[in-house]
Parts: C-alpha cells; sequence; structure tokens
C-alpha cells in the first residue's frame, strides 16, 4: 500500500510535469569592446532587455556570449575568420549544440548595425533585435545559404520578432 495520499501524488505529478516543461538552463553573457560601445547599445536597449531576445530565440540550454565591438574589430575578425576585408553586422561561432544545450559566441558590429538601421529606417533597438535573433538561429544550425532554408530560417526570425512585439523585418 502507499503511503502517498491522493493529493500529495497530485503534486509529485505536478511537480514531473513543470519539471518536464522547464526550459533549460540559458546564460547568457554581454561583452562591449569599449565604454562607448556599452553606453551606445544599452541607449537602444537594456541587458536585461538583451537578454530576453536571446532567450526567447534560443529554446536550449547552454552559454551565449554577445559581444558588441567597434568597426576595427569587426573587420579583424570577418577577416580572419570569413576572409572578407570589411566589417560585417553579425558573426555567430558555434562551438557546441546538441539537441538540449549550445555554446556559442555572437559578435555585432555597432557601427554597421546603425548605419544599417538608419539606412533601412528603423530603430536600432528593432534592428539589433533582428539580428540578435538571427545569431541565435545560426548557433542553432540554421543557415539561409539555399532558398529553401532561408525562407525557413527568415519564417522563425519573423515569428520569434512577432512575439518580442516587433514588425517583420523583411517587409
Amino acid at each position: 500500500k502507499s503511503s502517498i495520499t491522493h493529493s500529495e501524488g497530485n503534486w509529485w505529478k505536478c511537480m514531473l510535469t513543470k519539471s518536464k516543461m522547464s526550459s533549460p538552463k540559458l546564460a547568457v553573457e554581454l561583452q562591449y569592446a569599449s565604454p562607448a560601445i556599452e553606453s551606445a547599445v544599452s541607449k537602444a536597449a537594456s541587458p536585461t532587455l538583451i537578454k530576453k531576445w536571446v532567450r526567447n530565440a534560443t529554446p536550449l540550454g547552454g552559454v551565449v556570449t554577445l559581444r558588441f565591438v567597434n568597426a576595427a574589430e569587426g573587420k579583424k575578425l570577418n577577416l580572419a575568420f570569413r576572409h572578407k576585408d570589411y566589417a560585417t553586422n553579425v558573426l555567430t561561432f558555434p562551438y557546441e549544440l546538441s539537441k538540449k544545450s549550445l555554446v556559442t559566441d555572437i559578435i555585432f558590429c555597432l557601427p554597421v548595425l546603425q548605419k544599417e538601421a538608419k539606412e533601412q529606417g528603423k530603430l536600432l533597438k528593432a534592428h539589433m533585435a533582428h539580428l540578435i535573433v538571427h545569431g541565435c538561429l545560426h548557433a542553432q544550425g540554421h543557415d539561409h545559404e539555399v532558398e529553401r532554408d532561408a525562407k525557413k530560417m527568415e519564417s522563425l526570425e519573423i515569428q520569434t520578432l512577432q512575439k518580442l512585439g516587433f514588425a517583420n523585418p523583411y517587409s
């Protein structure tokens, strides 16, 4: 005969269900190349908000490090890792990826983001949110090299951004 009462049994089932449903632990670290970069990023979005964007785009556990850099560092990294001699908006470096977790660095070149946002008539906040979601999807193995994959990735970006209150970045 069980010593667990009916109400205790229901509580235990509830706790098991909650533990299965809760998302894995994701650590989000923010780095800035300089105090000026940190100030400019913080004016667009708080660290808490940026971490919220990452967690909404990354259902896995693990560690996501976002680093915001200047044009010189952005250009140096793009040249070293992609053999392209210019600063690009985002670079994603996925180190580990499994069904449950990931470890990645995502680099954002702030001057490029600022220039693109202005050219596209968007707030820097909205453009940053888009590229953070974009980088997080790359870290999870998504890409846009072929049209079918690009459509799938864009769809995930749009859905995630809409959940966060942003408009479709492609319209």
